[in-house]
């Protein structure tokens, strides 16, 4: 029996025989002379225009089997290969000897390159994308089949799974994914959420203990919760993960069933919880859980994996596909949050040393302020009452605002929105303007500024940060990670008091909503609205019902007084259902 460990990717245990498989690849690019540049710049075209095609198709078929969102990946992809970055690295790799076969991966390798060196997981996953579609261009040219077939049901194992590919294994032999490189937010481990697969990625280790032979078969176990898996257990490994995938399950279904019932505690609070989502892919299963709306829809997916800035109509149709798919309940759109820590290529950012306190979303204005004005014309379009069906109220928050300054910033780029929408003549709607409250200095003279909004969301994440001075990506200050430490918990009752003044609604979107016990110490506060995962739903909802309001007043108040985060955690975990008694 061997074990290893890995990051857990799509939710589900599986069981069965593994089968190993590696993507068939086209043979190595060959040297070319002057005279033969004008034919493989030909021929590369051609490749890339049926690559495209190829795509198309893909993005059809997965749509045709009901994921739609996830036809978008492949939509995005027949955008890639036809993106004029790629096409003319290439041209330029060809013009210096290479064939089109060798010109096509070294172009590609250099965006990925790119993606890969900007420091941001959801970028460095893009990188995959960019080399799946090099590889479908050059086994075109090399006319060589990448298909994987599966002739029996079994879980696969692999060093990584192109997207494309992962997209053409049959479902119904699939079992599970496990994957030694690749990430959650990679397309593969996208796509295995999307159809329910259990995945595991980043196994270290995975491709030796298979001995790095030619596909076998043997018994394995994959625990997408947890991220183990095990070759060959023995029968008390087997019980033990047979009784985790049956208690998985039965929690899916006990999460479906509760979907429906309300947030509220038992002396009658009620609480909104609303989703945070990153594309429009991820809205089935949250309303599926129970979101009424959404509370954070991040937009940076429409901007990566490309060469120029997503168009106003590409944006305004993702707006309104998650609208639609949460009407009529509300959507909160983040403008942009990219820059210092997260660039993109095509956005001239100087680099800077301390990039988390630098010049990043909302401070871009300045110098890229039709970059916002058209995500709020976008915003604004996808607002316009539609005849069809009623859709819930648009809102758009600024991420990164310090003060008034920056307050009057966005509402100037919104009005310059509006005004250019009218004058165009283009069908609009109303949105609410508002910001996240992220930056402690926002927090403390949100006084000055609320009056010109109608909501603020606390983005827990970056405000921890700043006010404990701890970098959250840096395993070595993990004491500091704590959404329950007092210093927080202040912050945040100083928010609900400054915006209960002002009459602005205040919600939470960062990851403090999605801890039950967290959850229960901001209701505690006074927080009324709270935005997560869609896998943090059930749970908080669990909590919450189990919950009696003024308990949890009480314990917040003294909390803010309390020693460490330690001390805080302990009292509120005491009351999330089956917490065992001290």
């Amino acid at each position: 029996m061997r074990t290893l460990r890995g990051v857990p990717a799509s939710t589900g245990v599986a069981r069965g025989p593994w089968i190993r498989v590696s993507a068939v690849t086209a043979p190595t690019g060959g040297r070319i002379g002057p005279d033969a540049v004008d034919a493989e710049v030909d021929r590369l075209t051609a490749a890339r225009d049926a690559a495209a095609v190829e795509l198309e198709t893909l993005a059809r078929s997965v749509a045709d089997a009901g994921r739609p969102e996830e036809g978008e990946i492949f939509e995005a992809q027949a955008a890639m290969a036809r993106d004029p970055a790629l096409l003319d690295g290439s041209v330029e790799a060809i013009r210096a000897g290479n064939d089109a076969v060798g010109a096509i991966r070294i172009a590609a390798e250099r965006i990925a390159d790119m993606l890969r060196g900007l420091g941001d997981d959801l970028l460095a996953a893009r990188a995959a994308d960019v080399l799946d579609v090099a590889e479908r261009i050059a086994a075109g040219l090399a006319g060589v089949d990448r298909a994987i077939s599966l002739d029996r049901p079994a879980i696969v194992v692999a060093e990584d799974i192109p997207p494309s590919l992962a997209a053409g294994l049959q479902r119904d032999r699939l079992l599970g994914l496990a994957l030694e490189s690749g990430s959650p937010t990679s397309h593969a481990a996208i796509l295995a959420r999307a159809f329910g697969i259990p995945a595991v990625v980043g196994v270290a280790g995975l491709l030796d203990a298979t001995d790095g032979t030619a596909p076998t078969l043997g018994e394995l176990v994959i625990d997408g919760d947890s991220g183990e898996i095990v070759f060959d257990p023995d029968t008390a490994t087997s019980e033990r993960l047979e009784r985790r995938r049956a208690a998985a399950d039965e929690a899916g279904r006990q999460a479906l069933a509760e979907a429906g019932l309300p947030a509220v505690t038992s002396d009658g609070i009620a609480v909104t919880l609303l989703a945070n989502i990153g594309t429009p892919a991820e809205a089935d299963r949250a309303v599926a859980l129970g979101a009424t709306g959404v509370g954070l829809f991040r937009t940076e997916f429409l901007f990566v994996e490309r060469s120029s800035a997503p168009t106003e109509d590409e944006q305004t149709a993702a707006n309104r596909a998650v609208l639609e798919a949460f009407a009529p309940g509300p959507v909160t759109i983040r403008l942009l949050d990219v820059g210092g820590d997260k660039p993109i290529p095509y956005l001239p950012i100087a680099p800077e040393a301390n990039p988390f306190l630098g010049v990043r979303a909302l401070r871009l204005a300045p110098d890229q302020p039709q970059l916002f004005v058209t995500q709020l014309r976008a915003a604004m379009r996808a607002a316009a009452p539609s005849p069809e069906r009623e859709l819930g109220r648009v809102k758009v928050m600024a991420p990164m605002v310090a003060d008034a300054t920056d307050v009057a910033v966005l509402t100037e780029l919104a009005e310059r929105a509006r005004t250019s929408l009218v004058a165009d003549g283009i069908p609009h709607g109303e949105v609410d303007l508002g910001v996240m409250l992220e930056i402690p200095a926002a927090v403390l003279v949100a006084g000055s500024f609320l009056d010109r909004l109608r909501f603020a969301s606390l983005g827990t994440n970056d405000l921890l940060q700043y006010a404990l001075a701890a970098d959250r990506g840096n395993a070595a200050l993990e004491r500091y990670h704590d959404s329950l430490h007092p210093a927080l918990l202040r912050l945040v009752s100083t928010a609900v008091e400054e915006t209960d003044r002002a009459g602005v609604e205040l919600s939470v979107c960062g990851e403090m909503a999605g801890d039950p016990a967290a959850a229960l110490a901001l209701v505690g506060l006074g927080v009324r609205v709270l935005s997560m995962a869609s896998s943090s739903l059930a749970p908080v909802r669990r909590a919450l019902r189990s919950s009696d309001g003024g308990t949890l007043a009480r314990l917040a108040h003294e909390a803010r007084d309390a020693s460490s985060a330690a001390n805080v955690r302990a009292r509120f975990s005491a009351l999330l259902p089956g917490a065992q008694p001290s």
